[in-house]
């Protein structure tokens, strides 16, 4: 559980948790919680709600409740078992009147229709300010305001005692490049979301002190990719006046060239603290390296990690550095999800560098880095049975937790557009199987080819079991798998589920397509359906399947680095960065994500479990009665019981444990189905022209 979410009186969370004691499940069947500000959607309070005994369960759609409502819940209340189900309506109280008569009468008569808000827990701030902030803020803000006793904010005084004591940057102390530099880098290395609000009060004053004017402060204080860019095409002029101090004690002085963005050419990358985030940056892939120089022109190795050499030469060094990176940097079991999604990155990168490398030039060697691999498995495996539960239940804002959040997340930024949103044109690229990992070579292709240029990089986590028709579905359907569970062993009802969700978000039907590539069908004809589709003219939300990476991983007889050597073939090959620049040009902004990622197993023996499994794949086998389940458990102690959590009632997972594989004992296989870090955490990518 997170810390501090266990004690009622903990915190900010106290005033909400108090509401759902163990006492209060005892007898509570039903509440019902208008919650405006989305407070019920915090990784603590979830799980704190779920540990005494209560399921909760968002009130979106009429239809989609009523049917989880009845086929869930009502279904035990008759049979007479507990459940205890607590209602979320992200709205205020004076909108439960949407809800079904007989659950709000019931919640009144028992006393058991509750509302929270930011309003009532940060009582000296301005709410609308509070409201925007990532609620995994609260805890530091909470304590920031019951230490200083600010008395009643304004806005802007809000904004500034949130920057102050949330973000740790106050403006007034930033006077010099350094400065800010140090704070770009803090807060752009960590991923940091930082509201849009609070970002225009912190330009707004840095340039008022006019120590960055020509600075390009719009672009790279709220953009991380931009930021990144700004930094990367003034690193070779650093470097050439590094070298050059070097070899004859004098500096020679370049005017910056081919600069993309405005301000100063010349930055203070040897400060002390900044230097120590520059080789970090090389070597997880933020950062290209220059050739501008040669690597032995540089004695320092937080310089000669940001300068290119042999190929091979760099990835064994950065491979090597990466590795430490790595040991440190394991979340443990009471990680935030957030936590996992950064971590997952710098994992992917780890594992296509060492997939890049010959094995004689491994170091560390095999043992060490299955040890490793281990350890992850072991910490991921912990953490996503105490706390996947919660995960479904989380907004869509600021970014998508799951993938069945991707849809509303991109509705959300349509209909908030300048454009109208019937003129906003989006399109999701669902690259089924696509591994983070896998991901790198595909950004590559799309910077060679300058496709963008905005680029903006995150990840969410897929649906368990990590089954197409289970968590790619969810993608098209913006629903859990309970919502679907006529069709949760077919992708065939993609298409309605898509048609579906854009209706109900105001877009005719005649505005939203949907490709997918067949069988055997070649890149080029993809790219020529996909085309047709996005120059309908009616044409404004597109979903795109691309098959081809699940077609290799499913043929591949060479492990995981052979499927990563023709991922990263087929990347060269440039088909996926046309038909995103093919979308771009058309004047869409390309979201581009997976259902899946997938391991490398070995067998640990194939369950006999003839008719009785509903699914039987390599890495799961799924059941419609628990006594069916347990009698193949008992042959398979290692397999993981995997809870029904946002799935049908009679849909049982039984997952292979670690990296196994239900096939025969000792064979080799790369398949999906599971829990492991590369099945579970997949790409989210945004992709604009500007």
């Amino acid at each position: 559980m997170t810390p501090g979410a266990g004690d009622p009186n903990d915190g900010w969370r106290g005033p909400i948790l108090r509401h759902f004691t163990f006492e209060i499940a005892a007898v509570a069947r039903l509440t019902i919680v208008a919650d405006p500000d989305e407070l019920l959607t915090e990784q603590g309070i979830l799980e704190a709600i779920r540990d005494r005994g209560f399921d909760l369960i968002p009130f979106d759609d009429h239809v989609a409740f009523r049917f989880a409502y009845e086929s869930r819940y009502r279904q035990l209340w008759d049979q007479g078992e507990e459940a205890n189900l607590v209602v979320v309506l992200r709205a205020h109280q004076s909108d439960v009147n949407a809800l079904p008569y007989d659950l709000l009468e019931k919640a009144r008569r028992d006393d058991r229709l509750l509302s929270f808000s930011v309003g009532q827990l940060f009582t000296n701030l301005a709410p609308n300010i509070v409201s925007a902030l990532d609620r995994a803020d609260f805890n530091r803000l909470f304590d920031a305001e019951q230490t200083n006793q600010p008395g009643q904010l304004g806005e802007n005084a809000t904004k500034d005692f949130v920057l102050r004591h949330v973000f740790e940057v106050t403006p007034e102390i930033l006077k010099t490049d350094a400065d800010l530099l140090r704070h770009l880098l803090a807060r752009h290395y960590r991923g940091r979301v930082v509201p849009e609000k609070l970002d225009s009060r912190l330009v707004e004053q840095l340039c008022g002190g006019g120590a960055f004017n020509g600075w390009p402060l719009e672009e790279i204080v709220s953009n991380r990719t931009s930021f990144f860019e700004f930094i990367e095409e003034r690193w070779p002029i650093f470097v050439a006046k590094y070298v050059s101090k070097r070899s004859d004690g004098v500096a020679e002085e370049r005017e910056p060239y081919g600069l993309h963005y405005p301000g100063p050419g010349l930055l203070p990358f040897d400060d002390p603290t900044i230097r120590a985030y520059m080789d970090t940056l090389f070597v997880e892939g933020l950062l290209a390296p220059t050739d501008v120089a040669a690597k032995s022109d540089a004695s320092e190795a937080w310089v000669r990690f940001g300068i290119a050499d042999d190929a091979e030469t760099d990835a064994v060094e950065r491979f090597q550095k990466l590795t430490d990176v790595i040991r440190q940097e394991i979340p443990g079991k009471d990680a935030d999800f957030r936590d996992w999604l950064e971590f997952a990155s710098r994992w992917a990168q780890w594992n296509a560098l060492g997939w890049s490398i010959q094995q004689s030039q491994l170091t560390p060697g095999e043992e060490a880095i299955d040890s490793i691999r281990r350890v992850v498995d072991s910490s991921f495996t912990e953490w996503m049975l105490q706390h996947f539960a919660a995960l479904h239940s989380r907004s869509y804002l600021p970014k998508p937790a799951m993938l069945h959040h991707v849809a509303p997340y991109i509705a959300h930024g349509r209909d908030g557009a300048t454009k109208s949103a019937s003129d906003k044109k989006v399109a999701l690229v669902v690259v089924d199987g696509l591994a983070l990992s896998q991901w790198i070579p595909l950004r590559h292709s799309l910077r060679a080819d300058g496709v963008g240029p905005s680029i903006t990089e995150g990840a969410a986590f897929a649906w368990v079991p990590t089954l197409t028709s289970v968590s790619r579905q969810s993608i098209f359907a913006a629903e859990p798998p309970q919502y679907f569970a006529q069709s949760i062993s077919t992708t065939q009802k993609e298409p309605k589920h898509w048609n579906r969700f854009w209706e109900e978000k105001g877009v005719p039907a005649a505005g939203v397509q949907y490709v997918c590539q067949k069988k055997q069908e070649t890149e080029v004809d993809l790219l020529s359906r996909v085309a047709e589709a996005a120059d309908h003219p009616a044409c404004r939300v597109l979903g795109a399947v691309i098959g081809t990476v699940d077609q290799m991983m499913h043929g591949s007889p060479t492990g995981s680095a052979g499927l990563h050597a023709q991922v990263q073939h087929w990347a060269e090959e440039g088909y996926f960065a046309r038909l995103v620049s093919s979308l771009i040009e058309r004047g869409f902004t390309v979201f581009v994500t997976a259902d899946h990622g997938s391991i490398e197993g070995t067998g640990c023996g194939k369950p006999n479990a003839g008719a009785t499994a509903e699914e039987r794949g390599e890495r799961v086998h799924v059941f419609g009665e628990a006594m069916l389940r347990a009698q193949v458990t008992a042959n398979f102690s290692d397999a993981i019981v995997w809870p029904s959590v946002g799935l049908p009632m009679k849909y049982l997972p039984l997952l292979a444990p670690a990296r196994s594989a239900f096939v025969a004992e000792g064979r080799r296989t790369i398949c999906h189905g599971g829990i492991s870090l590369e099945e579970v955490i997949v790409p989210f990518v945004e992709i604009r022209a500007s």
